[in-house]
């Protein structure tokens, strides 16, 4: 019987033993593989600054954060892959600021036209602590954050005119983004807002639905609107971001010191996603002169900000946080 009570006990030691020397190595791997989800081209200068930013999370870790990139709409469209986010399936993607208007009142002040004075004032309001405020906000909903990235200043261009003034788009049809802002704001300026998809954007302009868009230089080269809107006038209105954003069920998770290092890699990310979104502007320009014979031109921006000034009004009076966030920007200038 001796014999028998000693063989279960050492039985039941090694078990326990192989149990703690499994658990030991399941704890020793700590790697954190996150996935992050965008629905542009390897080319686009987000995805390169995603990529710098996948880069410094992983140096500044030692490997012990891993990021997966999905580019090109591989997990789906920017609104799918922003409700997988907040399910925690994903942990990161980049959308439109004025897609987060649904989540936040606040996001809405990035849509209104003329609420930047220029590309530096622009940056100095989005590093600024009303906007890390905002970026917090939404974590009820499933989501924070992290920076931003520059997606330029967006201007008018026409099938076959120079918008100068307001009164230029008197009658005009003009594709705008689906988002109510937008809408307003082609009204004040004395336009017609049309709203489709991107993609349709080119053969209504050739078929002559449209007279014209808006958007920075880069939709005549990468979208060829060049080939068939060969004007484009630099007034400006508007500035909305790029955001990138971190499922906060992912985000709580991770330690203090890792929310550090992908907070402070995403800032740099956007550092770096400036010369080359700059360098991006530059080259679409040169190719749609050269290579498209679109014309561009000089505005006087004044006629254009005092006819708006009425819709900032009404947006000012209706969104508390956008009035909050439209005075430090005007701080700020």
């Amino acid at each position: 019987m001796k014999k028998v009570a000693l063989f279960l006990i050492l039985f039941v030691l090694s078990v326990v033993l192989v149990g703690c020397s499994s658990t030991d190595e399941s704890v020793g791997d700590s790697t954190q593989k996150l996935k992050l989800a965008h629905n542009l081209n390897e080319r686009h200068p987000v995805h390169l600054a995603l990529e710098r930013f996948k880069e410094t999370v992983e140096e500044k870790s030692e490997g012990n954060i891993e990021i997966t990139i999905h580019p090109n709409g591989q997990l789906g469209s920017e609104s799918q892959v922003l409700e997988q986010l907040q399910a925690g399936a994903l942990a990161m993607t980049k959308v439109s600021a004025a897609a987060l208007t649904s989540y936040s009142e606040g996001y809405n002040a990035f849509t209104l036209p003329y609420v930047f004075a220029d590309e530096d004032h622009f940056f100095k309001s989005m590093e600024s602590d009303a906007v890390q405020k905002l970026y917090n906000s939404t974590e009820e909903n499933g989501f924070i954050g992290l920076t931003f990235y520059d997606s330029g200043a967006r201007s008018f261009y026409h099938v076959d005119k120079a918008i100068l003034t307001p009164e230029d788009l008197d009658g005009e049809k003009i594709r705008v983004m689906g988002f109510q802002s937008q809408i307003d704001m082609m009204k004040a300026l004395g336009g017609t807002p049309v709203t489709m998809p991107y993609g349709d954007v080119y053969t209504s302009i050739q078929s002559g639905v449209i007279d014209g868009a808006e958007s920075n230089p880069t939709a005549l080269t990468n979208g060829n609107h060049g080939e068939v809107a060969k004007h484009f006038s630099f007034d400006e209105h508007t500035r909305i971001p790029d955001i990138v954003v971190i499922s906060a069920q992912i985000w709580n998770s991770l330690t203090e010191e890792q929310q550090a290092i992908i907070k402070e890699a995403a800032v740099e990310s956007t550092e770096y996603q400036k010369g080359v979104w700059d360098e991006a502007i530059s080259e679409a320009r040169s190719q749609a002169e050269d290579e498209m014979d679109v014309t561009f031109h000089e505005v006087d921006k004044e006629p254009f900000r005092e006819a708006v000034q009425p819709m900032l009004q009404n947006y000012k009076d209706e969104y508390p946080e956008v009035r909050e966030l439209l005075n430090v920007f005007k701080e700020l200038e």
